[in-house]
């Protein structure tokens, strides 16, 4: 028994590649986007980033749902060319959704967002209870 896997192409990824099924013209990788996303934690929050470039602030639907932060934006566009013998008539559909489980360390009621130069923050400040508790010396009697 092998535990390698042979290919008997020459360049296996190439080909692979080369020969999807929506590489042929398909529209499906060009409908395809997930915004990258960055997520920091301090002592009293956390920080997360979405990069959304060219979205205005009333393109973003937020929810929060136990414990579920959902982000989605759906914009649509139509453009029309008439010329003397043709009509062109494109349609295109820019999506996204992207869920975060929250835990449940954080203060709901206080999540904070910002969108500025293509960035959406939110401020997800933890509950007093989560926070680190000052170092405290003890005396001994």
């Amino acid at each position: 028994m092998s535990l390698v896997k042979r290919h008997k192409v020459l360049f296996p990824s190439l080909m692979d590649e080369i020969f999807k099924p929506d590489w042929f013209g398909g529209m499906e990788s060009h409908n395809r986007y997930s915004p990258a996303v960055n997520i920091r934690e301090n002592e009293k929050d956390f920080v997360l980033e979405l990069v959304a470039p060219g979205r205005k602030k009333a393109d973003f639907n937020v929810e929060i749902d136990d414990h579920l932060l959902t982000v989605s934006v759906e914009n649509s566009s139509e453009s029309t060319t008439t010329e003397d013998n043709y009509t062109r008539k494109e349609f295109v559909l820019t999506s996204f959704k992207r869920a975060f489980s929250l835990p449940e360390t954080i203060d709901e009621t206080k999540i904070n967002a910002s969108y500025e130069d293509g960035v959406l923050r939110f401020t997800l400040p933890k509950r007093e209870e989560a926070l680190p508790k000052p170092k405290r010396l003890i005396d001994i009697a």
